[in-house]
């Protein structure tokens, strides 16, 4: 049902009301409540036609005890408050019903906040450039792989970066999915092939980070759907075929006052301002210690290598691919494209975590008055290693035990995602990477079997 509610650059005016019409008019029989655990995981419950006016207005209790990084046994009792303006009607129908979506605010018994809320963490940290009147905007680029089973990555093409055959079945998937996309009033720019085979990304148009957030998660969602509803797999796993290019979830970012791009100066070096340069060496100051959040899996180390197109190396650029940072070149008439891009992320990342930690590390750079290095415009990956030390270029953790122990260290990831989430992630870490180191690998078992 597209056009169904005003958008205006991602912020989309709905109250109860609204919600409770469009229910009506669309005969939609059960609204999903969704919400979202520490790992970016989509949890939710399903009410009824005849609940919902009561939900709307007084939220629906659960069990909050079983939910990763959510509640203690001993506080399990929590409510989930719908956001109007999330409102989504799923554009097939579940077993035989029409189905809508919605995504809500975790809030404790007494009406305050609840602090495991991931939700709750990216709105906390959005407060404060509030007292500045800025808006911050996020435009991620996700990639995904199709595979005929969830068993083994069995690819469906052999196409390359921006190939396109319209009768192939990863193209048929993508069309499907954008127009879903669209169907739900997810804006999206553009589709294409990437580089590896059976791999491919989709562009949502930038919008506010919150609104991006809940967009990512229902992003997710429809690019899995679709590809089960054709007896096919997709999976943002960032790693899932030796030798060729994972996927990445490369971030564009910028801030606005109002209409004005807080990134843009045209009587500056490279059009950036200085907001823009602060924002992104405090990016580049602190971007290790968030990485655990950008990179949450064992697997994601296995992307984050040289050789595959993704950023290891801590510096910027403006055509550099190679750089962590890029910032795309100034067009004219474009004053407010201008952007940096943060390209180590990854498509299983939580977005609202995600969100949170580079806006802060970009914040601590303004506060703090950082000062930008110089651009690195050679490739990196070609360089020596006296090179890069000669160039003081750091590099990413290269796993998973080494970024939980920055993240531990981090006044600034503690700060903002809380003691709460902050403490419940690193346990969670720490436990996947003792059930990853203690496994035996088919790996092991054909180097070492036969001569140990």
């Amino acid at each position: 049902m597209p056009g169904v509610w005003a958008q205006e650059r991602g912020r989309v005016t709905k109250t109860k009301e609204d919600v409770l019409r469009l229910i009506d008019e669309a005969g939609v029989h059960n609204v999903r409540l969704c919400f979202t655990d520490i790992l970016g995981r989509i949890k939710g419950m399903s009410i009824t036609r005849s609940e919902i006016e009561a939900v709307l207005e007084q939220g629906q209790g659960f069990d909050g005890s079983s939910v990763e990084g959510f509640a203690r046994i001993d506080e399990s009792d929590l409510m989930a408050i719908p956001d109007p303006k999330t409102f989504r009607i799923i554009p097939w129908e579940v077993a035989g019903m029409k189905v809508a979506m919605m995504f809500c605010d975790i809030q404790n018994p007494d009406g305050t906040p609840y602090e495991g809320d991931p939700r709750h963490i990216l709105k906390r940290q959005l407060k404060k450039l509030e007292e500045k009147g800025w808006t911050f905007y996020v435009g991620p680029e996700l990639e995904f792989f199709y595979f005929e089973n969830d068993k083994e990555p069995k690819i469906l093409d052999s196409a390359g970066y921006f190939d396109y055959q319209s009768v192939d079945m990863g193209t048929l998937l993508v069309q499907k999915t954008v127009n879903a996309l669209e169907m739900m009033d997810i804006p999206v720019e553009c589709a294409h092939h990437e580089v590896a085979p059976s791999q491919h990304e989709i562009d949502l148009k930038y919008q506010e980070s919150m609104v991006m957030a809940d967009f990512v998660q229902v992003y997710r969602f429809i690019v899995k759907e679709v590809a089960s509803q054709n007896n096919m797999h997709a999976t943002f796993m960032p790693k899932p075929i030796f030798g060729e290019n994972g996927s990445g979830m490369h971030c564009h970012m910028s801030l606005f006052n109002g209409d004005k791009n807080l990134f843009f100066d045209p009587k500056s070096e490279y059009n950036l301002s200085t907001t823009a340069r602060q924002f992104t060496a405090g990016i580049l100051a602190h971007v290790k210690e968030i990485t655990l959040v950008l990179n949450q899996w064992v697997n994601s180390y296995k992307r984050l290598v040289p050789g595959y197109e993704a950023p290891v190396y801590i510096s910027w650029g403006r055509r550099n691919r190679s750089s962590l940072v890029r910032i795309p070149m100034y067009r004219v008439g474009k004053e407010k494209a201008t952007r940096i891009e943060l390209r180590s992320p990854d498509p299983s990342a939580n977005p609202y975590l995600t969100f949170a930690l580079m806006l802060a590390a970009g914040l601590k750079g303004i506060d703090g008055k950082y000062e930008l290095a110089k651009p690195i415009e050679q490739n990196i990956f070609k360089m020596n290693d006296e090179e890069k030390a000669a160039a003081k270029i750091d590099s990413l953790p290269g796993s998973l035990i080494e970024a939980i122990g920055l993240l531990e260290n981090s006044k600034l990831a503690r700060e903002t995602l809380g003691e709460h989430v902050f403490n419940k992630l690193i346990a969670n870490k720490r436990i996947e990477w003792d059930n990853f180191r203690i496994h035996v690998s088919d790996y092991e078992r054909e180097k070492y079997l036969s001569i140990l």
